[in-house]
């Protein structure tokens, strides 16, 4: 799959400006750095909140900006009493 991505985001880009990348996975930096070559900016998202942190430390450092999951919980995650537990689903 890492191959897959990586093939696809090199076709499209020079076709684009900026491209998000939710992974922590350090085999992307290469990638990373590929369409940064290529004048696209580029937003790493993931997490340094956790241990042990889910991204490495040389994705982190060659993004253009660095996201942490845990600034994006208010804007994107649910309230949990909101979400539904396997009891709920089966009355429902």
């Amino acid at each position: 799959m890492d191959i897959e991505l990586t093939v696809d985001a090199m076709d499209i880009a020079v076709q684009i400006d900026q491209m998000v990348l939710f992974s922590g996975d350090g085999a992307f930096r290469s990638l990373v750095e590929a369409v940064q070559r290529r004048g696209v900016r580029v937003t790493v998202i993931s997490t340094i909140s956790s241990q042990p942190p889910m991204i490495a430390d040389e994705l982190r450092r060659q993004a253009d900006v660095f996201t942490d999951l845990a600034e994006l919980q208010s804007k994107i995650g649910r309230d949990p009493s909101e979400r539904q537990t396997p009891a709920r689903e089966a009355s429902a």
